[in-house]
C-alpha cells in the first residue's frame, strides 16, 4: 500500500538509536510497507541489511556534499510499487494511526501532513513488547510537545504525483513549507493528518551530522534554499490546508483556518508573511 522512503544521517551515538526506533516503527506498520534508504552515511548500508531494507547509496548531492531531495523523490517514485508515497525524516517514529488515517482519504490526488509531536527518547525501543505503542503514545501525549504548523517531518501523497522539486539540500531551511506553496498552486487538496496520526520526533543534537548542524556551510545551504523559496515569499504551513482529517475523514477547517487559506493564494499577503519570517529568523524567534 505504501512505500516509505527517506535520507538517513550517519548511525553514530544516539542519532543510531532514534533513527532504528524510526526504521523499526515503519516495519512494524500493517499492513507491511515498503521502505527504501538513500545516502552513503556511516552504518547505512548496514542497518539497510540488517532489516533487509532496500539500500540505494547513488544520490545526487550539492557542490558542499550535501544530498539533494529531488534526486531522491525522482527515485522513489520510478522505484515504488506501491499506489502511495510517504517521504519521512530518519527521526520520526510511526504509529498503527498511520496506516488507519491514510485509509480514510477519499482523493485519487492529494499530499497529507500534520505536526509532530517533539519527545526525549534516549533509549532502545523494545519492539518485541506488544505494548510498546501504547506505552509510548501515553508518555508522549502527557510528556511532549505538538509543534506549530510548521512542525512537518512526513508528506504522504499518490505515486503519480510528479513534483519535479528544485535543487534544496536536505535538512535545511524552506522546502517542506514550499512544496505545500506549491501543491496550493497545481490545484491539489492539502490534508492536515494531526487530529488522527501521531508522529513522534524523537529529540537530538546536531554534533554528529554534516547535514544538520549549524555551522558555516549549513547557513550557505541554508540561504540557497530559501532563495528557491523566493526568498520566504512561496511557503505556506498547514494554518492553510484545504482539509482537516478525522476519525470521520475528510471536514472543512475551521473558519479562520479558511480564511488564511484564502489570503495565501495572493503574493501581497505571502510576502507580508516572508517579512514576518525574516524578522523572526532575525532575532531567532
Amino acid at each position: 500500500m505504501v512505500t516509505i522512503f527517506s535520507i538517513p544521517k550517519p548511525f553514530k551515538g544516539h542519532i543510531d538509536i532514534i533513527q532504528r526506533n524510526a526504521i523499526q516503527s515503519w516495519l512494524a506498520l500493517s499492513p507491511k510497507c515498503t521502505v527504501i534508504l538513500f545516502g552513503d552515511e556511516i552504518g547505512l548500508a548496514e542497518v539497510a541489511k540488517e532489516f533487509d531494507i532496500l539500500h540505494i547509496k547513488e544520490i545526487k548531492k550539492n557542490k558542499y556534499g550535501t544530498p539533494l531531495l529531488s534526486s531522491a523523490f525522482d527515485l522513489a517514485q520510478k522505484l515504488a510499487k506501491t499506489p502511495i508515497l510517504t517521504y519521512i525524516n530518519a527521526d520520526i517514529i510511526l504509529l498503527s494511526d498511520f496506516i488507519s488515517g491514510i485509509q480514510k482519504i477519499n482523493k485519487d490526488s492529494f499530499l497529507m501532513c500534520g505536526r509532530r509531536w517533539n519527545f526525549d527518547i534516549k533509549e532502545k525501543i523494545d519492539f518485541i513488547d506488544i505494548y510498546w505503542e501504547s506505552k509510548l503514545y501515553e508518555r508522549v501525549i502527557k510528556e511532549g510537545e505538538l509543534r506549530t504548523f510548521s512542525g512537518i517531518d512526513y508528506f504522504v501523497f499518490p505515486v503519480n504525483l510528479q513534483y519535479n522539486l528544485p535543487q534544496f539540500a536536505v535538512g535545511r531551511l524552506g522546502w517542506d513549507t514550499w512544496l505545500l506553496y506549491y501543491t496550493r498552486t497545481l490545484k491539489i487538496p492539502i490534508i492536515d493528518a494531526t487530529k488522527v496520526i501521531t508522529v513522534i520526533h524523537q529529540n537530538h543534537d546536531y554534533l554528529n551530522y554534516l547535514y544538520g548542524g549549524r555551522g558555516k556551510i549549513t547557513r550557505l545551504e541554508d540561504k540557497e534554499n530559501i532563495k528557491l523559496t523566493s526568498n520566504y515569499s512561496d511557503m505556506l504551513t498547514l494554518r492553510e490546508a484545504d482539509w482537516v482529517l478525522t476519525d470521520n475523514g475528510l471536514e472543512k477547517p475551521r473558519i479562520s483556518r479558511r480564511v488564511f487559506s484564502a489570503l495565501s493564494s495572493f503574493y501581497v499577503w505571502r510576502k507580508i508573511l516572508s517579512i514576518r519570517r525574516k524578522i523572526k529568523k532575525l532575532y531567532n524567534l
